[in-house]
């Protein structure tokens, strides 16, 4: 699905890169408070250049063989609670028919479980990092950002290219850092509001979350050194 794959990497590009960038310069900012900000990667991205299949898009289906295949980023933070984000989503029957596709928009964080950081993430196999899509300065981005799991519940809506939208709760785990047992299976849940259909059986797909804390953007706008304002000696003596 060419377009449906050409509008997730504009949804990536607009919620996660610029979100991305906030991450520089965010370590000494981490101890200054106890709420998080984070980004977050639903099989888009990135996490897609492995070339492996069971890595995008991300699948969950219904018991009656119903599927969603979904792709998606934003950004939220754990305190407030505010949360940008989007994605695509394709809709098909039991018998691979498509029946519907569009785009979702996230509306409100419903709550998030963190499983811990996982430093190793990104280099030793545990999330795949591949050609860089984002230019050379991707890994600098990582260099001020940690990996994480945890489990996000995000209330969203779809909003098919035909028909009416729906509402519905969409879960997106993490398995990286401490999971527990129950949440060892990664990927999605979803769950329409008055439905009696559950997608709730993870096929595949890869997720990730990426912390910085509250504060990040202050190293960021440091003052700049005195030195460099002073006008030059043979300016002053004229």
């Amino acid at each position: 699905m060419p377009n449906q794959n050409a509008l997730s990497t504009l949804l990536v590009t607009w919620f996660a890169v610029p979100s991305l960038g906030m991450f520089l310069g965010a370590a000494p900012a981490r101890a200054q408070s106890s709420s998080a900000n984070y980004t977050f990667l639903v099989a888009a991205g990135f996490l897609c250049d492995s070339g492996d299949s069971a890595a995008c898009p991300a699948v969950v289906q219904s018991a009656n063989g119903d599927s969603y295949q979904m792709s998606g980023a934003g950004t939220f933070k754990t305190q407030s609670k505010p949360v940008t984000a989007a994605g695509t989503f394709a809709h098909k029957s039991a018998d691979g028919m498509l029946l519907e596709t569009g785009v979702w928009i996230a509306s409100e964080l419903v709550s998030f479980d963190s499983y811990g950081i996982a430093p190793g993430a990104l280099r030793n196999g545990g999330r795949a990092v591949g050609p860089s899509k984002f230019g050379p300065m991707r890994m600098q981005m990582f260099s001020g950002s940690m990996p994480a799991g945890g489990r996000a519940v995000f209330r969203i809506r779809l909003l098919p290219v035909r028909g009416l939208p729906k509402n519905a709760t969409l879960e997106v785990n993490c398995a990286l850092g401490k999971a527990p047992p129950e949440h060892q299976v990664e990927g999605l849940r979803l769950a329409f509001d008055g439905g009696s259909v559950e997608f709730d059986e993870e096929v595949s797909g890869v997720a990730l979350f990426l912390l910085t804390r509250q504060g990040a953007g202050a190293a960021a706008k440091a003052p700049t050194p005195e030195v460099e304002t002073k006008a030059a000696p043979t300016e002053v003596q004229q």
